[in-house]
């Protein structure tokens, strides 16, 4: 596939609606581009939006906002931070965390045209009336929820590519260095460290751990669910979902890179190789298993699971015995989002800066938005954000959108 060039305001009404970017690219990717046209069955609006610097560029991430404290907060990679009202997007308060040489003119002069080291900022969250940053550079910050003010800021060995969870007090990172650690949420102090193998040729992305009944809970490299005692990193019991198979190292790959989702007495899960699995909290007893793959996280609401494929396909299934429910293939190749349940709805953006509603009853697409403008610089990779009864979005260019739907 050839590179694209982004040519700025270069448009041309040809047949057929082609544009100059449709000449950089092949002919399989203009089909995927372009998109039949639906007749919205609800109605899709932008009540507020802000534009956080330059997002993550073209940077792989999975940064995007998070609601907590009746707040959304968000930052994007080179170092800002903001808070802001969740009705209206106004700015509660803003940090930025790039890094520059000193304070002279020459230093203001960096900031007026965001040069400086950029901060890496890769995940945040929040949690105990604290908002933390993490960088790829292993960097974690607490900040005050309610002005910003630094609490205190830690570092361990390993980049932090995924969102933090607490629980307990405890603040839980995984690192791309196979290495979980366990921090006191409240000083940052380093309380516990669990190393994991990691294979020679894995995805960029890891898991992110969850937090819950006394465990840390995170998807491995190697193909497995790790559970750890929260309070000491002692490993409680570890599963493995699938195993590697094939001739070459690529082959091989079988990451569990999505987080785990813990619905009562069960954990679901699944690879990029193509198992999804149910398993029991308290023991790792694989309770059923289908042929799934994916490296985003599942979704889970009553009893379905939505899971969109390693192919960007939406399927449902009852999450009892993982029997399919129903597949929605329209959307497929577009690079979906981890669904977003929104009541009797699911929501998704794709590459191309569309927001995508289905009905979850029944997989059948009723609505679309158009936030990026066919522009693959608005892609939305982060999964949606229920802010209240909006939809909060974030592109690659650092556009936060938030969507209404009636």
């Amino acid at each position: 596939m050839f590179k694209r060039v982004i040519l700025t305001a270069a448009v041309i009404g040809l047949s057929g609606c082609a544009t100059m970017t449709d000449w950089f690219a092949d002919e399989d990717e203009i089909k995927i581009r372009r998109i039949a046209p639906i007749e919205n069955q609800i109605t899709p609006k932008e009540v507020w939006s802000y534009t956080i610097g330059d997002g993550v560029d073209e940077y792989f991430s999975r940064l995007k906002p998070v609601f907590a404290n009746d707040t959304v907060y968000a930052a994007e990679r080179h170092g800002e931070v903001v808070a802001l009202t969740p009705d209206t997007g106004d700015v509660v308060w803003e940090r930025n965390f790039a890094i520059f040489p000193d304070e002279s003119f020459w230093d203001d002069i960096a900031r007026l045209w965001r040069s400086g080291a950029s901060a890496k900022i890769s995940a945040i969250a929040a949690g105990y009336d604290m908002v933390f940053v993490a960088t790829e550079d292993g960097i974690i910050r607490a900040l005050n929820s309610e002005s910003g003010e630094t609490l205190w800021e830690s570092t361990v060995p390993g980049e932090i590519l995924a969102t933090p969870a607490m629980d307990e007090g405890i603040l839980v990172l995984n690192t791309g260095a196979g290495v979980l650690f366990g921090l006191d949420a409240k000083t940052g102090e380093q309380l516990w460290r669990s190393e994991t193998d990691v294979p020679p040729l894995s995805l960029r992305g890891i898991s992110a751990p969850v937090a819950t009944n006394g465990g840390a809970l995170v998807g491995t490299p190697t193909g497995k669910l790790q559970v750890n005692i929260l309070t000491s990193g002692i490993p409680a019991w570890e599963t493995a979902i699938t195993a590697p198979a094939g001739a070459t190292e690529l082959e091989r790959i079988i990451d569990v890179d999505s987080a785990p989702v813990v619905f009562g007495n069960t954990v679901y899960i699944v690879s990029y190789d193509g198992t999804l699995a149910a398993v029991e909290l308290r023991s790792g007893r694989i309770m059923w298993k289908r042929e799934y793959g994916s490296y985003r996280d599942l979704a889970v609401s009553g009893n379905r699971i939505y899971v969109v494929d390693t192919r960007s396909i939406v399927y449902a299934l009852d999450r009892r015995n993982g029997v399919e429910i129903w597949s929605q293939s329209g959307l497929k190749e577009r690079n979906l989002t981890t669904p977003l349940i929104m009541g009797e709805q699911l929501v998704l953006g794709d590459r191309w800066g569309l927001m995508h509603w289905l009905n979850a009853e029944d997989g059948k697409l009723i609505a679309r938005y158009d936030l990026g403008g066919d522009d693959e610089d608005e892609a939305i990779y982060a999964t949606p954000v229920k802010v209240n009864d909006l939809v909060v979005t974030i592109t690659r260019d650092g556009e936060i959108a938030a969507l209404s739907a009636q």
